[in-house]
């Protein structure tokens, strides 16, 4: 049973009324640009996550199949003292394995290149939460392999990873005050407010995922002061929209890195230094130069409203086409979505570069000849086409050519006014 396919309509419907309340509010803490990056970022993840998801399993299933101590067995519905024990223990235990996963995730360089796409956003909402990064698969799964070689069983410790991931979800929300008593237990939206700030005396704090003991006891508790507004995102800003950027930036940085420093010990050194160590050397000839933590400083690009409605509904198609291949996916296999992936990556890029107001010229290509070469690759690969696909493909290349067609006379419009 997949806890957090079950939970999707529940996202969803939380973040929608988040949405209402902050309207009605007036709180200014959505911004369509800032939530749709977040959002593409999250189904960038669970697309590639099709594609790499297998590898942990593997590895946590081999070790508990070789190299378990003790055998656990826990059965779903073994409502004896013992097997509550063992649920809870079990979902303690993992926190407490992800509490050290989160924290090495912000002290150590490689894994901060992984995990930065959660903080990028410079808004707090439940989109936020859904902000997720696509390579972390590469050296996440070390972390919890103690409990697989303590023996708990594989799909019990699944289930409850997937109930901390969707307990964290409603954290990310600046709609919920101090909780008092709660606060000082479990990771509440104001501890976990801390967590997302830039400010100094936020920064790198609050790493618990449902349990805030952790970081009561090793020191890395800071509470959230009235004083000091938390300002959110990162020391080195992604100002981009491109989710394909926001998983790439910090590696790009590392890899500039070693690439021109002198010392072969550094090169690969600084991949597993402290997060912001630089080699001397590189340091000197190419210095860096951290954003002060203001609100001010957001990355807004301006665009015509024709742009921002554009990007809109081609989200909703992404977030639509999402779905598909996720059904796809359950019913046909890994090779049915190798195609639907490409062309919604592709989608992806080009709704990040519409928001960022540069974007038409790709837009144009994408339509004209990216979804005639996905009609044809998938006739090819798969035999005659359904003449349902055919007419929805054709009637939504032709419906966004309209659309687009409108944005560019509002850009054509605004440049002849200026």
């Amino acid at each position: 049973m997949d806890l957090i396919a079950l939970a999707i309509p529940f996202f969803l419907f939380a973040l929608l009324f988040e949405l209402a309340v902050d309207w009605r509010r007036g709180s200014g803490h959505f911004r369509a640009n800032d939530a749709i990056n977040s959002l593409s970022a999250g189904i960038l993840s669970v697309t590639f996550g099709y594609f790499t998801k297998l590898l942990p399993l593997l590895i946590w299933g081999s070790v508990l199949e070789h190299l378990a101590l003790f055998d656990l067995p826990l059965a779903w519905f073994d409502w004896s003292v013992r097997g509550v024990m063992l649920w809870v223990v079990a979902a303690v235990a993992w926190d407490f394995c992800y509490y050290w996963f989160h924290r090495l995730s912000h002290e150590i360089s490689v894994l901060w290149a992984a995990h930065s796409v959660h903080h990028q956003s410079e808004d707090y909402n439940l989109s936020t939460a859904l902000r997720q990064t696509s390579t972390g698969f590469v050296f996440g799964w070390v972390f919890y392999l103690p409990l697989f070689l303590l023996g708990f069983p594989l799909e019990v410790m699944l289930t409850v990873n997937a109930v901390n991931l969707i307990y964290q979800f409603w954290v990310h929300t600046q709609h919920i005050d101090r909780l008092g008593v709660l606060d000082r237990i479990l990771v509440t939206p104001s501890n976990h407010r801390v967590h997302h700030a830039r400010n100094d005396v936020y920064v790198d704090r609050n790493y618990g995922g449902m349990f805030i003991l952790w970081d009561r006891m090793f020191g890395t508790f800071v509470e959230e002061r009235d004083e000091q507004p938390v300002v959110f995102g990162v020391r080195k800003p992604l100002r981009s929209w491109n989710p394909f950027w926001a998983n790439l930036q910090v590696y790009e940085a590392l890899l500039f890195d070693a690439v021109n420093t002198v010392r072969w010990r550094d090169k690969f050194a600084l991949w597993f230094a402290r997060t912001g160590w630089r080699p001397e050397d590189v340091a000197r000839r190419f210095p860096e130069r951290s954003e002060p933590a203001s609100l001010s400083s957001r990355f807004d690009p301006s665009v015509g409203k024709a742009h921002r409605y554009y990007a809109l509904l081609q989200f909703v198609v992404a977030a639509g086409s999402t779905l598909v291949i996720g059904w796809l996916f359950a019913e046909q296999g890994i090779a049915a979505i190798l195609l639907p992936c490409g062309a919604l990556w592709v989608l992806l890029y080009s709704i990040g570069r519409i928001y960022e107001g540069s974007g038409l010229a790709f837009e144009r290509y994408r339509l004209l000849l990216i979804n005639p070469t996905l009609l044809l690759a998938t006739q090819i690969g798969s035999g005659p086409l359904g003449l349902d696909l055919v007419i929805w493909v054709v009637a939504y290349t032709a419906a966004s050519l309209v659309g687009l067609f409108l944005v560019e006379r509002e850009s054509k419009i605004v440049l002849d006014n200026q």
